[in-house]
């Protein structure tokens, strides 16, 4: 079978850009699709408490998903520099590597979060007519923790030595399996959220090892040896210094948004369902920057590794073209179709007219989103463990303040919610600007190879 790899060090950055993304962007949508399935079906079919339950779980499973999602991207980084250096043997043990840590940390983690979920819901103030439900929800998702992790993992694998189509060919069917068992367990079996979250873990499984056999086919670098079955410290040391700063960054992410979603619960079940909503479309809205993130992380890694740092500076400015073309495109739609996209979720015309607000004010502050995202690209592929974790803490410390500041001391009341996610946002890029300036004069320094196709 012909092998996915590519070879981003040479050709056109732009052109590796937009061709590694493009299969990538559909498969992050197609990951989104799980979250939209269970939340349309669920607050169609079963109603809008049922809907926020969802959402109120939404900070705690995404704590979990991050922490355990950071250690596969810093094992992701190291696995493109070892392929843009031509290192074949590191690869595989990289990948063995990596592989060994995330079967430990999900199980620990996803076990945590079986146990400390009607704490940590309470602790948030979830509303007495949820609770039940958020509690049940969060427990069948940290049982399938492992499964989520698994299958992230393979994906970073893959798109680190250039394979964006693979994760999607599997993403696209285990996606129509969630929805079609959603229909089954939440509209059939009246299983309510327990039956989504099934759907999910069930399909999650199935795309786990659909993935794995593929990519041992397809890909040369998936095809172990008996020496590349070795866990080493100083292999290990390396994914761990770069992941557990992803880890960090996107846990610390995933606590302050729980102390969002404390002020959320406290203005009751409207607000909560409107702030579901917008964050699903959201999450969807930022499949775009991710994608273009990984691409520049990958890009970026396999080009540091092979000393090309002139493409390194090529990729990062074509990174930014594709970001502002984007980023006006989503504007508009955010401006002009909110409403009918909350109305997707949801009957409550409260709900609608709140939400479909908050999408018109968050929208205003895409551009200093995609900063961060292009900004994180580089930096994540030219190997910097630091800025992850400085991001993170610069995003908790705005995601406690300012929130707070906005609702019950500016008198901006729950409006306040949204409008505080767009001035965090517009925080954490000027970090990520001035940290890209420092680390690049540091160590991405310019060569005199020429630029190809540049």
């Amino acid at each position: 079978m012909k092998s996915h790899v590519t070879d981003m060090t040479k050709g056109s950055p732009a052109k590796h850009l937009l061709l590694f993304s493009l299969p990538a962007l559909v498969g992050n949508i197609f990951q989104q699709i799980y979250n939209l399935a269970d939340s349309i079906i669920v607050g169609r079919f079963v109603g809008s408490n049922a809907f926020a339950a969802i959402g109120a779980t939404t900070s705690i499973t995404f704590l979990f998903f991050a922490l355990c999602n950071g250690i596969g991207g810093g094992g992701g980084i190291v696995v493109s520099q070892y392929y843009g250096a031509r290192d074949g043997d590191n690869v595989r043990k990289c990948i063995i590597n990596t592989g060994a840590i995330m079967l430990i940390v999900p199980v620990l983690f996803g076990l945590l979060g079986f146990i400390l979920a009607p704490g940590i819901l309470g602790m948030l103030g979830t509303p007495d007519q949820i609770i039940k439900d958020a509690v049940s929800y969060t427990r069948y998702m940290s049982a399938g923790l492992v499964f989520v992790s698994l299958y992230n993992y393979l994906s970073a694998m893959l798109r680190a030595l250039g394979d964006s189509r693979t994760p999607l060919y599997f993403l696209v069917i285990s996606t129509l399996l969630n929805i079609f068992l959603d229909i089954i367990f939440v509209c059939i079996f009246h299983r309510g959220i327990t039956g989504a979250a099934l759907a999910t873990i069930i399909s999650q499984l199935i795309s786990v090892i659909l993935c794995a056999i593929h990519a041992y086919k397809t890909n040369p670098y998936f095809r172990f040896y008996k020496k590349d079955f070795r866990l080493t410290a100083n292999m290990s040391y390396k994914i761990i210094r770069l992941g557990v700063p992803m880890s960090l960054q996107f846990g610390l992410i995933a606590i302050s948004s729980m102390a969002v979603q404390r002020i959320v619960n406290s203005y009751g079940t409207v607000v909560v369902a409107a702030f579901t909503a917008t964050n699903r479309i959201e999450q969807l809205i930022h499949q775009p920057y991710t994608t273009l993130g990984v691409s520049l992380a990958t890009f970026t890694g396999q080009n540091y590794g092979a000393r090309r740092n002139d493409r390194v500076y090529a990729g990062y400015r074509s990174g930014m073209i594709i970001m502002l073309i984007l980023t006006a495109v989503l504007i508009f739609m955010m401006q002009f179709f909110g409403r009918a996209m909350i109305s997707m979720f949801v009957t409550d015309t409260d709900v609608i007219s709140m939400g479909a607000k908050g999408l018109k004010i968050t929208s205003l502050f895409y551009p200093v989103l995609g900063v961060i995202y292009v900004v994180r690209g580089v930096l994540t592929g030219a190997g910097d463990a630091i800025f992850a974790l400085l991001n993170g803490i610069i995003e908790v410390i705005g995601r406690f303040t300012i929130p707070l500041l906005m609702t019950s001391y500016m008198g901006f009341g729950a409006t306040g919610i949204w409008l505080s996610a767009g001035v965090v946002w517009a925080l954490s890029a000027v970090t990520a600007w001035i940290r890209y300036i420092q680390y690049s004069r540091k160590h991405i320094k310019l060569n005199d190879i020429p630029v190809e196709g540049a």
